[in-house]
């Protein structure tokens, strides 16, 4: 039976000698589950959020290796492969494992976000990447009116980036 602490065991042997990746992966699951935990998924989105959540980046290294970059557009390209490889020798369901490759497949794409799973695990991204990239206060601004939808995901944001942008915190999550 797949199971999430089993993936994320994985993933930390498969960024072997890679703390900052491994150590990324790890923040953007944490944050996915507990923003989708506040935001009320049910159980199977919950889980698949979860499981993409943790691969999201699995096609770092062979961008990396194969194009000398890793741009967000390459590992949409070459992560889905390697996600199905893992979670399928992981026992991950079909459905499952279809959807977190689409996830990862689309986690760089922001024009046409539909899905309450793919908006959470963007905007979790989103929370480590402008934290760990050292964005400026005014491109997390943009960044917040852009792209944040879910009211976790906003409340997080300007929380963690002190944003000041007139808006109740009454949430379940102060």
């Amino acid at each position: 039976m797949a199971d999430i602490s089993q993936l994320l065991g994985a993933m930390i042997n498969y960024y072997n000698g890679d703390p900052r990746r491994i150590q990324h992966f790890i923040k953007v699951h944490d944050l996915a589950r507990t923003i989708g935990t506040l935001e009320g998924l049910d159980e199977h989105t919950l889980f698949t959020l979860e499981a993409a959540a943790a691969v999201h980046d699995i096609g770092i290294h062979i961008c990396e290796l194969t194009y000398g970059r890793c741009d967000g557009k390459l590992q949409e390209q070459e992560g889905p492969a390697l996600a199905r490889d893992m979670l399928s020798a992981l026992d991950f369901d079909d459905e499952v494992i279809d959807r977190v490759c689409w996830l990862v497949g689309h986690h760089h794409t922001y024009s046409s976000i539909d899905t309450v799973d793919h908006q959470i695990l963007v905007e979790a991204d989103f929370l480590v990447n402008l934290y760990e990239d050292g964005t400026p206060k005014e491109a997390i601004q943009s960044a917040y009116d852009k792209i944040f939808v879910t009211e976790t995901g906003k409340l997080f944001c300007r929380k963690m980036f002190g944003l000041n942008v007139g808006q109740s915190d009454s949430s379940n999550a102060q």
